[in-house]
C-alpha cells in the first residue's frame, strides 16, 4: 500500500507541467567597503631660528668726586675751649618736689629747686565750668653766677610762685621812681538836691 502511495505521488510529480517556475530568490551582493584614501601626512621641517644674543648694556658707574669739605677751624685762642663739668647733682622726690646743680671750671654755677604748693587760682570742673579756688601748682626758686667774656662778674637769683616770676641781681635794670605828685580828682558836693556843684 505504500508502494502505492510512492509510485502515485512520483507519477503526479512527473506529470507536473513544463512551464513551472521555480521560486525567485533575491541575489545577494556584499556590500561594498570603501575605505578612506590614506594620505601621508606632510612632515614639515620646523625652521630652528637661534635665539637672538643680546649683549648685556654695561652702564659705567658715575665717578663723582668725594666733596672736599676744609676742616673746622676753629679759635685756638678761645679760653672757653676746655671748660668742664667739675661738680652736678639731682634728686627727684616722690612728692614732686627736686633740686639739682652744676658747676664749671670757669666758675659758672647754677642751682635750682622747686616744690609743690596749694595756692588760690582758677580751676575748671568737669563740664568746664570755671572757678576760683585753691589749686596746687609748682613753686620754684634758684641763682645762676657766671663770668661775661669781658670779664664781668653776675649773679642772678629768683622766684617763681603765685606772686609771677620775681629776679633780682645787680645787672637788671630798674623802673624808674615818679617824683611829682598825681593829681587829684576834684570832689562833687550835692546842691539844692538838683544838681551838683564843684569845689
Amino acid at each position: 500500500m505504500k508502494l502505492f502511495f510512492i509510485a502515485a505521488f512520483l507519477a503526479v510529480a512527473a506529470a507536473a507541467p513544463s512551464s513551472y517556475k521555480p521560486e525567485y530568490k533575491a541575489p545577494s551582493y556584499p556590500a561594498p567597503s570603501y575605505q578612506a584614501p590614506k594620505y601621508p601626512t606632510p612632515s614639515y621641517p620646523s625652521p630652528a631660528y637661534p635665539a637672538p644674543a643680546y649683549p648685556a648694556p654695561a652702564y659705567p658707574a658715575p665717578a663723582y668726586p668725594a666733596p672736599a669739605y676744609p676742616a673746622p677751624a676753629y679759635n685756638k685762642d678761645n679760653k672757653y675751649a676746655d671748660i668742664t663739668i667739675t661738680s652736678q647733682s639731682d634728686e627727684r622726690n616722690l612728692d614732686g618736689s627736686s633740686q639739682w646743680s652744676y658747676a664749671q671750671s670757669d666758675y659758672t654755677t647754677r642751682e635750682e629747686s622747686q616744690v609743690q604748693k596749694k595756692m588760690q587760682g582758677v580751676t575748671y570742673d568737669s563740664y568746664g565750668k570755671e572757678s576760683y579756688g585753691e589749686v596746687l601748682g609748682n613753686t620754684n626758686k634758684g641763682s645762676s653766677y657766671w663770668v661775661s667774656p669781658e670779664g664781668q662778674k653776675f649773679t642772678l637769683t629768683w622766684a617763681a610762685d603765685e606772686a609771677g616770676f620775681q629776679p633780682k641781681g645787680d645787672h637788671l635794670p630798674v623802673a624808674p621812681v615818679h617824683e611829682y605828685e598825681l593829681p587829684v580828682a576834684p570832689v562833687h558836693i550835692p546842691f539844692n538836691g538838683k544838681g551838683y556843684k564843684i569845689y
